[in-house]
């Protein structure tokens, strides 16, 4: 019988290596339905739903490589943009998108 020697165990890097932590947050209704969308994640809200853990605060961490982020959140299905956020940019829809830039301190 051959023994193979390979070494099987790879050394992969992490999913989070080079990013950043952000926690995305908002108030609304106790019960809603949140989620956050933007073009770190194709603007698709199924994919980053907030969780809440205070009743109508709705928070969910994410980790971004550095750059500018647009972003909205869905609340029970009406995209909304951060009403914390200081920077907007209007879209191909005639509303705000907010902007998150994410950086290395």
């Amino acid at each position: 019988m051959k023994l193979n020697n390979h070494n099987t165990s790879k050394q992969t890097k992490s999913p989070t290596a080079g990013k950043r932590r952000i926690c995305f947050e908002v108030q609304a209704d106790p019960g809603s339905h949140v989620s956050v969308a933007g073009d770190f994640n194709g603007w698709r809200p199924e994919t980053h739903l907030l969780k809440e853990p205070e009743a109508g605060h709705f928070k969910r961490m994410v980790y971004l490589a550095p750059g500018d982020y647009e972003y909205k959140f869905v609340i029970d299905g009406d995209w909304t943009a951060d009403p914390k956020c200081e920077a907007w940019k209007h879209n191909e829809f005639g509303s705000l998108n907010s902007v998150l830039k994410v950086e290395w301190s």
